[in-house]
């Protein structure tokens, strides 16, 4: 048996759980992060240059889950119901995949953002990021609940900003005169990036769900 396997059977299984979601949501905020530099990028090229480097981001966040789902399988104690840490972990996994689909989907169809919702998207899914990191991360000793009700609070709110954004940006779209495919393609994106923060605000009310049976 290896060092490092020895150090990992007498870590706590709390805290080997607590170190894998935070690392999930430490690689959320570079991915928003990413996403949000990309498209304030005024240079395309250099914007889809910069957006593929998120596929990096998004296996490592794989290989983390994959992690979680292991510990999940080997130990019978775990510090949260097995039932949400599932829940958690699939939530957050979930955010990662849709911002790369999001990314995917930018640098194929290359529209033209005229309403410059892409990076109104992004500024939202980088702050929702954020209060999601918030929260995780006091999940550890729940100390601070009002702390983690706020951030979730924060996402939720962003949720209707990015369904007011889509809305809008919709409106907009179908009263202008570009093509039929064009049309498709902006509305397929726009839907997509809508999403990422249908997501996080799946992770949000998971994470409330465990603060409530738990405090």
């Amino acid at each position: 048996m290896s060092i490092d396997s020895v150090l990992k059977f007498f870590l706590p299984k709390d805290k080997v759980f607590y170190n894998l979601f935070e690392e999930v949501s430490t690689t959320l905020v570079q991915m928003g992060a990413v996403f949000k530099k990309a498209l304030e990028e005024q240079d395309l090229s250099k914007r889809d240059a910069i957006l593929k480097t998120l596929e990096d981001l998004e296996h490592k966040n794989d290989e983390t889950t994959h992690k979680i789902f292991i510990e999940l399988g080997r130990n019978f104690i775990t510090p949260l119901d097995r039932e949400d840490i599932h829940y958690l972990t699939t939530s957050l996994d979930d955010i990662a995949d849709y911002i790369w689909g999001g990314a995917k989907r930018i640098v194929n169809y290359q529209i033209d953002d005229r309403y410059n919702t892409l990076p109104a998207f992004a500024e939202i899914i980088a702050k929702s990021i954020g209060a999601i990191n918030t929260s995780v991360y006091a999940l550890r000793d729940m100390k601070d609940l009002r702390s983690i009700a706020s951030a979730c609070v924060v996402v939720n709110s962003l949720e209707n900003d990015a369904d007011d954004l889509l809305d809008n940006t919709l409106m907009k779209l179908f009263s202008s005169n570009i093509s039929a495919v064009e049309l498709i393609k902006q509305k397929d994106i726009y839907q997509m990036l809508e999403t990422v923060t249908d997501k996080c605000e799946d992770a949000a009310n998971v994470i409330e769900s465990i603060i409530i049976k738990y405090s």
